[in-house]
């Protein structure tokens, strides 16, 4: 099984970002934490360019993706017609719970074409994610 996680804008940022919403790992240390962790291979993508989320969403080969897209994910009408038009699975994560956040956060445009979506679990959320396609 081949699960692609894509992470969106400023999400290069985490460990050093707002450290007391997003926590103080990079995603790189945490990738290769949660590669030790699940039983598939694991490839990842991160952007700050919304085309080229799409453009990987687009090309992706896997069985399932993973996508945090940031705040792309309440503004961004492209990343949510492209996961609407693909046919691999798609489960929407966010380190922090957006429903507890400022109200212009509470709406995902991404959520209703996700499968599912993980909300305020931390890094965790993107294991979480993983075991989802592993188990199904």
């Amino acid at each position: 099984m081949k699960i692609l996680i894509i992470n969106g804008p400023n999400l290069n940022l985490l460990g050093t970002r707002d450290p007391q919403i997003y926590g103080n790992v990079s995603f790189e240390s945490y990738l290769i934490e949660l590669k030790s962790r699940v039983d598939c291979e694991l490839e990842y993508f991160q952007s700050n360019v919304e085309g080229e989320i799409i453009n990987v969403l687009q090309r992706a080969s896997c069985d399932g993706i993973v996508l945090n897209a940031g705040g792309y994910s309440h503004t961004s009408v492209a990343i949510r017609d492209c996961v609407a038009s693909i046919s691999i699975p798609v489960v929407e994560v966010h380190i922090s719970n957006i429903a507890g956040r400022e109200s212009f956060r509470h709406e995902s445009l991404l959520s209703p074409v996700c499968k599912g979506c993980i909300f305020g679990f931390g890094l965790k959320g993107y294991e979480l994610a993983t075991k989802f396609f592993i188990d199904n």
